[in-house]
């Protein structure tokens, strides 16, 4: 049920397709004070050896309406939805403002969690509105962006994951054929274009699930490099005198905050290269050193071993804890 495919059994599975049966299900478990773990595609989710000791919600519910508005469509999303069939339905109907996060694994419900991004995007640019269940009052609510608490890789919804439960999402996206302004200098690069310039949304399409399948972040169940949660670590966004004193190769950027700098680049240079850890059960993609993989024996604890080694060594070498990104359920590092 994972994209990591390690962690243990739940007590119950139960694919949920209907919303208010998916309501009825959490509310009935909070009442009756029972554990409940609500999975969508199970990109960003780490379980333990020894799985789960309740009932797992499988969200599948689905719908996909479209609304026209002045200059702009509002796409209405159910949770259970795969998300990057839904950026392919958006290029398709050329509906700007997702095409930068092409190949992403997971459901829609999942990307306000997480603030989904990539290639210079993210959801919050988008998001209209979150309509969620809160487990609190046990009353459907509409929460606009500035109810979700946006942050990089970070939201409301993440910081308090046992209060909402996101059942559709809408999306606001421009009418035209060309991309939003591209702001990630490899994608640009790989385009052909200036950083800031637009390109043809279907063009955007392709170079983003080309750069992602050359990291191994587009899933293939032959490719032990996708077996993955995509990204382990967040890049940090640290003070400018941490930022100043790394070496002047390690790529930095102005964020709110502080400066980001690159995780993938402070792993590779604290000495854990591409396939690090191989050719045991566990190891760095050899396609890129921010993803964890499981090369077809791994238990959760040999991929937390390996995440805390990583962690560990990056902060012995350059003085910055990296923070990791999926979700641990029963473990952590």
């Amino acid at each position: 049920m994972t994209t990591l495919r390690v962690g243990g059994p739940a007590r119950r599975l139960v694919a949920v397709c209907d919303e208010a049966d998916l309501v009825r299900r959490v509310l009935a478990a909070d009442e009756a004070g029972e554990s409940l773990l609500l999975l969508g595609g199970g990109s960003n989710v780490v379980v333990s050896d020894e799985g789960f000791p309740g009932d797992v919600l499988l969200v599948r519910t689905h719908g996909v309406d479209r609304v026209e508005g002045c200059g702009a469509s509002q796409v209405v999303v159910a949770a259970g939805e795969d998300w990057d069939d839904l950026v392919a339905y958006t290029v398709e109907q050329q509906l700007a403002g997702l095409e930068c996060l092409s190949g992403i694994p997971g459901s829609v419900g999942a990307t306000p969690i997480q603030n989904v991004g990539a290639y210079g995007q993210e959801v919050a640019d988008v998001i209209s509105r979150v309509r969620v269940l809160d487990r609190v009052t046990g009353e459907i609510r509409e929460l606009l962006p500035a109810q979700c608490g946006f942050a990089y890789r970070d939201s409301v919804f993440k910081r308090r994951p046992d209060r909402y439960v996101v059942l559709e999402v809408a999306f606001r996206l421009e009418r035209t054929g060309s991309s939003q302004p591209i702001r990630y200098p490899e994608l640009a690069r790989s385009l052909g274009v200036g950083v800031g310039d637009r390109a043809p949304l279907g063009k955007v399409r392709e170079a983003v699930l080309a750069l992602r399948g050359g990291k191994g972040m587009v899933l293939d169940a032959a490719d032990h490099d996708t077996w993955s949660a995509g990204s382990f670590f967040t890049n940090p966004v640290v003070d400018p005198a941490v930022a100043d004193a790394l070496p002047d190769d390690a790529p930095a950027f102005p964020a709110a905050g502080g400066i980001k700098v690159s995780a993938a680049w402070l792993i590779d240079n604290a000495g854990f290269g591409r396939g690090y850890g191989l050719p045991g059960a566990v190891s760095l993609s050899t396609k890129h050193t921010l993803a964890l993989t499981n090369r077809g024996s791994a238990r959760t604890e040999d991929l937390l071993e390996l995440a805390r080694r990583i962690r560990d060594g990056v902060a012995d070498r350059f003085g910055i804890v990296l923070v990791p990104e999926p979700v641990f359920i029963g473990c952590s590092l």
